[in-house]
């Protein structure tokens, strides 16, 4: 039986992250496979859809096309990249509701998970997520056209609303703000638990795509200093590009976890701060026990 690991507890920095790992790492087979259960059609339709927003793409680079042709890969170019947007959307949305889920029901069972009740739950909330990723996203946008900094502020709280909404069961609204509640006093040390995870995932995430990028230059002949202009479109359809690039998006999809998990962890550490909930949780469970 794995090591359970308790969430509703205060942590430090390098806590958050050791456990985050730690997790992972012991529940790595349940995980993966509620985790492939539930999020793998959508993972199929953004590598099918990335396929065809690159081969739409490598039709606007031909430089030997007629109008009519650009016209028409023009117009799949944009449908295209419309598909992968929506795909990305999806993806994103069910698959850090999935995780988030699995780790609400791991915490409510004491180790052990519902599959079932997961899959229903993450189907149930899906539009609130895709609805509260939207806001989220327009409202740190808009932070950074007026100013970097405003839009960096914004995205240490917002970060927490997915988790507010799962581990709270609020809404969409009250989700918004009261991540600037939890991380009142708590921004530098959230900020900085953030900012070293992302850190971590961009690093890893820049490993997996390099070999595309690398498989690229030398197809142009950049490394070999005879560089052909006119074979960049065919890049964009050569199987191993495209595989390559398949790759690198469903690394990135999958190194996204790690942020979501830890996200909880945050989540979690400032709650117990603000409102002792995992400490009540044991008080009264002692008492139970005591009684027995």
């Amino acid at each position: 039986m794995n090591q359970y690991i308790q969430f509703k507890k205060q942590r430090e920095l390098g806590e958050i992250l050791s456990d985050t790992f730690a997790f992972l790492r012991t529940e790595f087979k349940p995980f993966m496979t509620t985790y492939f259960k539930i999020v793998a059609p959508y993972l199929i339709i953004l590598l099918i859809a990335l396929g065809f927003y690159l081969y739409s793409f490598s039709s606007i680079l031909d430089f030997n096309s007629t109008s009519s042709n650009e016209l028409f890969s023009g117009i799949s170019m944009m449908v295209s990249a419309l598909v992968f947007i929506v795909a990305m959307i999806l993806v994103y949305a069910v698959s850090q509701s999935t995780v988030l889920h699995y780790i609400k029901s791991y915490t409510e069972l004491q180790g052990q998970t519902d599959f079932d009740k997961i899959k229903k739950e993450v189907y149930d909330t899906l539009w609130s997520f895709i609805g509260l990723g939207i806001i989220v996203v327009l409202s740190i946008m808009v932070g950074f056209i007026f100013c970097i900094i405003p839009g960096i502020y914004l995205a240490v709280p917002l970060s927490l609303s997915f988790s507010i909404m799962i581990f709270m069961n609020k809404s969409v609204g009250e989700s918004y703000n009261y991540g600037f509640t939890l991380v009142k006093d708590e921004w530098w040390i959230t900020f900085a638990t953030l900012f070293i995870i992302g850190i971590i995932v961009g690093i890893a995430g820049y490993a997996f795509n390099l070999p595309a990028v690398i498989y690229q230059y030398a197809s142009m002949g950049i490394f070999s200093g005879e560089m052909d202009a006119t074979s960049l479109s065919g890049n964009f359809v050569d199987p191993v590009y495209l595989i390559l690039n398949m790759i690198g998006t469903l690394a990135q999809m999958l190194l996204n976890i790690i942020s979501i998990v830890a996200g909880a962890f945050i989540f979690f550490n400032l709650n117990e701060k603000k409102n002792f909930t995992g400490t009540f949780e044991r008080i009264q469970n002692l008492g139970k026990t005591t009684e027995e």
